[in-house]
């Protein structure tokens, strides 16, 4: 009954606090876009307002483990593990630039959705190939402009949290464009919010931990597939690791 009453008041706060931040959201999108294209200062007020969702939720401490291993000059491939809806309110929490890849039902969202529009995230059409290839071309391009991009390479949420099978899109792509990959473990999301769960599931501590950056130079002769498989066991005796310490 305690957790059905807690996560009521979350999404309704959730609710109420996008009918508030949304605006600030616009404002803030015209008066920076005549000086910011690549759309940084939004990026930055949404990352505060993603935010809030965890620094005023005593169940979700969050900790950000890594973070000075990001260049802010450079431009990465940023690639991460998918356990929970969670995952990406945390992940903004790493404060730091970038676009998301998200499904394109994530942009039909009222005012969080429209938001995303505002910040040019990048829209994919789950199983559509000419979807893929529209996505792909959009990351090239923003990798082009210095905006880092940011993938679940599982594609969707695992029901598990156990990881899943990654696909190539993203290492394609950080061949292509001779970027280097940055990766991401994503702790404790699944037993907080499973998938297609909406009940908060008590207090649990959540870990953001960011690995060292995969340089170019390294991977440039290697076959996708297999910087796929390679970075997919990185990530999982990350997450295996944590799991045997627990």
């Amino acid at each position: 009954m305690l957790r059905a009453v807690g996560s009521a008041l979350f999404w309704i706060f959730m609710a109420l606090s996008s009918v508030a931040m949304f605006p600030l959201a616009l404002l803030c999108w015209a008066l920076t876009l005549p000086f910011d294209r690549r759309k940084m200062i939004l990026h930055r007020l949404t990352c505060f307002w993603a935010s809030l969702y965890t620094w005023f939720n005593p169940a979700w401490p969050v900790t950000v483990v890594g973070r000075e291993k990001i260049d802010p000059d450079e431009t990465y491939v940023m690639v991460a593990n998918h356990q929970s809806l969670l995952d990406i309110l945390v992940l903004f929490r790493i404060f730091r630039h970038f676009k998301w890849v998200s499904k394109i039902e994530n942009f039909r969202i009222p005012l969080i959705g429209w938001n995303m529009h505002l910040n040019d995230y990048i829209q994919l059409k789950r199983g559509d190939r000419s979807s893929v290839a529209v996505m792909l071309r959009a990351c090239r391009e923003n990798l082009a402009a210095g905006n880092s991009i940011m993938m679940f390479p599982e594609g969707t949420r695992s029901p598990t949290g156990k990881l899943r099978g990654f696909k190539p899109g993203a290492f394609d792509l950080a061949k292509d464009a001779q970027r280097p990959l940055l990766p991401i473990v994503v702790h404790g999301t699944a037993s907080a919010l499973p998938k297609r769960g909406v009940i908060l599931q008590g207090r649990h501590r959540i870990l953001i931990e960011i690995l060292d950056p995969i340089a170019y130079p390294s991977f440039a002769d290697e076959d996708a597939e297999d910087l796929m498989l390679r970075v997919r066991k990185l990530i999982g005796d990350h997450l295996e690791k944590a799991q045997a310490q627990a």
